[in-house]
Parts: C-alpha cells; structure tokens; sequence
C-alpha cells in the first residue's frame, strides 16, 4: 500500500480521513500545518491554532500514527494573504480558500509531504477523484462530494492535474452525519467539534480591522443610494453583444443620493449588507458596486434590486484555468455547462463563450452578487471541469 500524508487540521472531516486510509491499509502520517500567527482583527479571544493543533495530536495518538508539524505561514503570507491585500485594494474581493489550495495545501504542503517518502497527500475535503483515459492519456477527474450540502469541489477549483495526481479525498463519498458517527464511534476528541469558519487558516475576523494591517482606512467617503427607477431610463442592452452584457453597472455620483459615510470603499463587497449602518429604510441597503478612485460605495435598497443582478460575466485568458485540459474551449468555440460563482450555490445553466481576450459566461437566469475577484468554476454534470477568475 502505499504512504499518505494527511493534512490534520484538528477537525473531524481530516481526523475520519485519517482513519479511513490507515483501514485501508496505508502507511499515515499526520501533518499540521500552522500558516498563520497573528491574532489582529479575530473574533475570538483565543487563539485559535493552538486548539487545532492540539485537536490533530489527540486524533493522531488515538489512532496510533505518526505526528508532525510544519510552519508554512511565511509561503501563506505571502502567496494568500498578501494576495489578498492587494486585491482588495484594487476593489476586488478575493476567496483565500481556492487560493489556500492551489498554493498552500497542495502546493507548499504536497512539496513538504513528498519530501517525507510520501506518496499520496489526503484532505477532509468533501470531493472525489477518479482517472479516466482519453487517447490513452490518464486524466485525473474532480468530482463534487457525495453529501450535496458540505461538496467542497469548488475550493478546489484551481487545481491542476499534477496536483490532481498526488491528492486523495477519503470522506468524499460520505455525508457530514455519517462521518460525525464514525468518529463517535472511534472516540475520536475532533467527533462533536464544530467546523472552521471565516479566512483559512486565519479565522473568523472582522474584516476591515483586518485588512487595515495593510490598507488605510481613508474617511469620509460617500454611500450613495441607486434608486431602483434609475435603470428604467437606462438602454436595453444588446443580449448579442457579449462585452456589454458582462460589464458592470457603472454609476456617477449624480445618479443617486448620499445617504451616509464609510471609511474605505476598499473595505466593501458587492452584495454585503452587514457594515453599513444606515437604518430608516423600508427595505435593507445592499452595496452594489464600489468606486475605490473616488471612495465612494454604491448601495441600493432590497434583495432585489436591479443593481445586484447580472446576466453575464467576463474572466479573462490569463485568469481562465482547466483542471480538465483536454476539455479546454477552443476559440470562439461555445459549450452549454454548469456554473456556480460562489461557495454553495446551487449549479445554474449558462453558456461558455470563448473568445480571443477570454471566456463569457452568459447565465440563463440572472445572477445575484456576481463579484469581481472571485471563481467562478464550471462542471460538466458532477465534473468540475475548470474555473476563472471574474472580472
């Protein structure tokens, strides 16, 4: 059999993942992997790391395999957080998670763990992989999770077939009760521990705090409210034309009315509710776009304000990725797929357009939030077949 590294982060899914491969007969072995060391901005007056880390040992003793600990938080830094940094300062928000994969997980870590004899690095991530030939070349196949509520293949979504190659899902064929119940059942310490949540690896945080270890808030900027008759005076766009249809609504400050102030416009997201404090509205504000040159943050009023929907979006070439290489678009090719553009958002019908300068993705409905700097990824049936970032 052969030897797995398993990334124990102290939570049940690596613990049950863990424990599923040593019955199978492999050689384990336990890796931690500590990524970050600060605790500005977090939620919690723990830290949260020592827990985890201590959370891994107890599951690496109780099942009796081999125990270690690695600091990548210099590569985390650098390659995720300061990514983040600057893409926020751009206006964009990011997603550490998909980038936490492609450049920690299964790549500073998998470098780590090959460097121990490993054959194999497993995660408790809810996926599943299989090889399938393609004239007569093996292509690894990244396929969403049994259990429809925790699949986890789009924090994936950057992964390459190298990557593919040496990664293991042992729980993806499972559902989340089921494997709480095997690690009751094995008495394991992580069996009734809740999930992580908030940044990977950091925590939950409070955003803007966060952020301003390296962005200046810059005050007294400007919220202005987009009344929803704003956009009955506007055009119809051409649904021909696809460049159009994928920009974003662009507003000038005459088109609304300020309703408040913030202090950074770089610390908004499109979609975000929560942060604002304004009150006195019959329905809740909503950021729908942000103007980081003039700091001015775009709102309007309801869930379902036109300024929140989009039917299409752009990635461009540089930032188009296929796990599945041979199923790559050719140019001006069009295919009818499946897209999400967030975590856990059901899969919705849209067409693929490539062109010359990238891919379009024009949506058979429209679509609440689309945000730039965040994946979109898109599958065929339950195949997560590649993904870009939007723009």
């Amino acid at each position: 059999m052969s030897k797995v590294v398993v990334g124990l982060s102290g939570g049940v899914d690596s613990s049950v993942a863990a424990y599923l491969l040593k019955e199978q007969g492999h050689e384990v072995i336990g890796l931690f992997m500590k990524n970050w060391h600060d605790t500005v901005g977090l939620l919690e007056g723990d830290c949260p790391f020592d827990d985890d880390r201590m959370f891994a040992e107890m599951v690496a003793r109780k099942l009796n395999i081999p125990f270690e600990l690695i600091d990548l938080s210099s590569e985390y830094r650098k390659r995720v957080v300061d990514y983040m940094f600057d893409e926020y300062a751009k206006g964009r928000t990011p997603n550490p998670d998909v980038l936490c994969n492609r450049e920690i997980k299964f790549d500073a870590f998998l470098k780590a763990a090959l460097s121990l004899g490993a054959d194999y690095v497993a995660t408790g991530h809810y996926c599943r992989k299989d090889t399938t030939l393609v004239n007569g070349k093996p292509y690894h196949r990244l396929l969403a999770g049994i259990d429809g509520n925790k699949d986890q293949s789009y924090f994936l979504c950057q992964l390459n077939q190298n990557q593919l190659e040496k990664a293991l899902f042992p729980i993806g064929h499972l559902e989340k009760p089921e494997v709480r119940r095997i690690a009751a059942e094995l008495g394991l310490a992580t069996a009734e521990r809740k999930d992580s949540q908030g940044i990977c690896f950091v925590g939950k945080v409070d955003l803007p705090v966060f952020l301003q270890q390296k962005l200046s808030a810059i005050p007294n900027g400007n919220i202005i409210e987009i009344p929803a008759s704003y956009y009955n005076s506007l055009p119809p766009v051409d649904a021909t034309n696809l460049q159009e249809l994928a920009k974003p609504f662009a507003y000038q400050p005459t088109d609304g009315m300020v309703v408040g102030k913030h202090n950074g416009a770089h610390f908004y997201t499109i979609g975000q509710r929560k942060g604002l404090n304004i009150g006195g509205k019959p329905e809740p504000l909503f950021v729908i776009a942000t103007d980081i040159e003039r700091n001015i943050v775009y709102v309007g009023q309801g869930h379902s304000h036109p300024g929140l929907n989009r039917k299409a979006l752009f990635i461009p070439s540089n930032e188009t990725h296929w796990v599945r290489p041979d199923l790559a678009l050719l140019e001006h090719e069009s295919r009818n797929l499946l897209v999400r553009i967030r975590y856990r958002q059901p899969l919705q019908k849209a067409t693929l357009v490539s062109q010359d300068n990238g891919i379009y993705i024009v949506f058979d409905e429209l679509q609440r939030g689309i945000t730039a700097g965040q994946f979109a990824a898109w599958y065929l049936a339950d195949e997560l077949i590649g993904s870009g970032v939007i723009s």
